[in-house]
């Protein structure tokens, strides 16, 4: 969570630097390579952070309604679906990562393999988020707190 604010915090201030430099007529070029990295870091590593959370990728209004071992198999099935779309994450962003190696942004020649290392690093904390709530999911069920109040009724 905290690489995901400074990620939030480092592109709004590049953004804003940017605005102000161009507006006095003095513009610093190399911004625009920044707010491009704490971009792409910021939207990978906000997806590691929100599936660790478990807000993002999966259905939790459909599961939330189901209990039992039906539960349980649509909960591990949905982690599966996400560890796969992970591991593909590593493997084809560790590809794009290697082919952009040997392309440059202008006129830092910053690597492009910088920006890009992001998808397979992304890729590699979802997997293992994952893992993590498989192994508890297995061990303590899928249901939380908030399952057993969400549907409720209480007298008037």
């Amino acid at each position: 969570m905290v690489l995901c604010g400074a990620s939030i915090i480092g592109f709004t201030v590049s953004v804003l630097l940017d605005v102000v430099t161009r507006t006095i007529g003095h513009p610093w070029l190399w911004l625009q390579q920044v707010t491009t990295g704490f971009f792409a870091y910021g939207v990978f590593v906000g997806m590691a952070a929100a599936t660790r959370r478990n807000d993002h990728l999966y259905l939790t209004e459909i599961t939330r309604r189901l209990s039992g071992g039906m539960r349980t198999a649509f909960e591990m099935f949905a982690r599966l679906v996400v560890l796969a779309v992970a591991v593909a994450m590593v493997w084809f962003g560790y590809k794009n990562f290697l082919l952009d190696l040997g392309s440059f942004r202008m006129p830092s020649m910053i690597p492009l393999g910088v920006y890009t290392i992001s998808v397979p690093a992304s890729g590699v904390l979802i997997g293992l988020f994952a893992l993590e709530q498989l192994a508890n999911g297995w061990r303590r069920g899928f249901e939380g707190p908030e399952d057993r109040d969400a549907f409720a009724v209480t007298p008037e």
